[in-house]
């Protein structure tokens, strides 16, 4: 009966190791994919953010990111008035602002 079942090989094949350089050029690739796809863009839109809140004038109009619309009457280091409706006014932080409006936005919206 042994002609029909082969002999039994203890010793498997050796595996083959590739170069170290490949799997060091793999891991350095993946960092500058992920460095140009995640963290760039975002440091980009938080620099863009930031130089949006510094030049925050008095009359500009805004949305929150809670958003609320209003018009901005009163300036300060870190703090912000905000003319939300007639003589209502809310004092926020500036970073809280999302972004500014086109003058006219506000009235546009009330239409609505």
């Amino acid at each position: 009966m042994s002609f029909l079942i082969e002999n039994a090989h203890a010793a498997a094949p050796a595996a083959q190791q590739g170069d170290p350089m490949t799997g060091m050029l793999f891991f350095i690739g993946m960092l500058a994919l992920m460095y140009f796809l995640l963290i760039r863009p975002q440091q980009k839109r938080a620099k863009e953010h930031k130089k949006m809140v510094e030049a925050i004038t008095k009359g500009d109009e805004v949305a929150t990111n809670g958003g609320m619309l209003g018009k901005i009457t009163e300036v300060g280091d870190q703090y912000v008035s905000l003319e939300i409706a007639n003589n209502v006014e809310i004092k926020l932080q500036r970073h809280a602002i999302a972004n500014v409006l086109p003058k006219g936005s506000i009235k546009a919206a009330k239409k609505d």
